[in-house]
């Protein structure tokens, strides 16, 4: 474990040196998450072969428009397991020294980063220069300068950034929100997000400062973040933060155990959010309107979803999210299609921004104000 993690963290200081470049039917919803038209196949290498990394590539089994067809990590034991495991060729695997080389493969259309948090930002900037598309887990970056640089760099290689939110695209979530833009219910007025659960090994890389960007809110807070902004429909503009800490020994400094954060919105809707590391069980949205009200438990885990509103519970069936998620982006990255909630760079950069101010709120005290620009 000491030895991946100093590897990790050379990795992450290398980055300084790289230049920037009325409710549907199952029916409807069903044809809401399939592509109108059949995408190409999006051909996909996965960076980092950890559990999460796992899931996606498992979910891809089943993806009609997305396949796995390579592998970057910095484990040889673990490259050679997944060649067995989903029939990848020498020539499409790669180690985090020599993954630049993807540009002259043209068996690979896109990289999957599923790294620790600290790396994303090098690892884009090296893929967009590579010239393939890039799909990063959330939170997208460290902090909002560095996910302006990644949007920067993909822009200017012409390639595509997306995030891995793959709430945008489950059925549940996406029926709530054509209800409240239908008027269902009424004018919203607030918005609660619970996330959070109790962490384990102390020596994880999620509590580590250099490697995380945080703690909690970094991890699992980022869902009631973005949850807040979908599901009322607003952008915030101002948020204050509040930190708990009651194990300062396995929370170290710069590592957030538990913040309570409260959003403003321009119509006047608050929302009251929590993210922790110290209880479990807490994956609860609850939207509340004029005329009715919605609710989410689980709201965001991996399935199934659970949901309702003031009329009844939804009962839209449970598809894997992560293979839902990988046939839209092939849709998005190679067919021009778009998302109802965009998944893209920008979308990646609101969260970091709101995150920077959240700490800043938790630091001073104030009132902070959000600019999304």
């Amino acid at each position: 474990m000491t030895s991946r993690r100093n590897f990790l963290q050379k990795l992450t200081l290398s980055a300084v040196s790289l230049p920037l470049i009325p409710n549907f039917t199952q029916k409807a919803q069903a044809n809401m998450n399939s592509n109108p038209k059949k995408a190409s196949t999006l051909r996909v290498a996965i960076m980092g072969l950890g559990s999460y990394g796992t899931r996606v590539a498992k979910a891809m089994l089943d993806s009609k428009n997305a396949k796995l067809v390579g592998l970057i990590s910095g484990t040889p034991s673990k490259v050679k397991d997944w060649q067995a495991t989903y029939n990848i060729p020498d020539k499409n695997c790669y180690n985090y020294e020599n993954f630049d080389a993807i540009k002259d493969n043209p068996d690979i259309d896109a990289v999957y980063i599923i790294t620790p948090n600290a790396l994303h930002h090098d690892q884009t900037l090296r893929v967009a220069a590579a010239g393939k598309h890039v799909i990063c887990e959330k939170p997208m970056a460290l902090n909002a300068k560095e996910g302006r640089e990644m949007v920067a760099a993909c822009d200017k290689a012409g390639v595509k950034l997306l995030v891995g939110y793959r709430m945008h695209f489950e059925p549940n979530t996406l029926e709530i929100i054509r209800l409240r833009d239908s008027g269902e219910f009424g004018e919203i007025k607030f918005f609660q997000g619970l996330s959070g659960f109790r962490i384990g090994d102390p020596t994880q890389w999620r509590l580590n400062k250099e490697l995380a960007g945080g703690g909690a809110m970094m991890d699992i807070g980022i869902y009631s973040i973005n949850g807040a902004r979908y599901m009322v429909g607003e952008e915030p503009i101002w948020v204050t933060a509040q930190e708990t800490k009651t194990d300062p020994v396995k929370f170290k400094e710069g590592v957030d155990e538990t913040i309570t954060f409260q959003f403003g919105f321009p119509s006047g809707v608050i929302s009251s959010c929590l993210s922790t590391y110290s209880t479990s069980n807490l994956d609860k949205f609850f939207l509340n309107g004029t005329k009715g009200f919605a609710e989410m438990q689980p709201s965001t885990g991996y399935g199934p979803i659970k949901a309702w509103t003031n009329k009844g519970p939804l009962s839209f069936p449970h598809v894997t999210h992560q293979t839902v998620q990988m046939d839209r982006m092939a849709g998005i990255i190679l067919d021009g299609e778009t998302a109802k909630v965009p998944v893209d760079g920008k979308e990646g950069l609101k969260d970091l921004i709101i995150i920077d101010a959240i700490y800043k709120a938790v630091k001073t005290g104030k009132k902070v104000k959000i600019d999304l620009g």
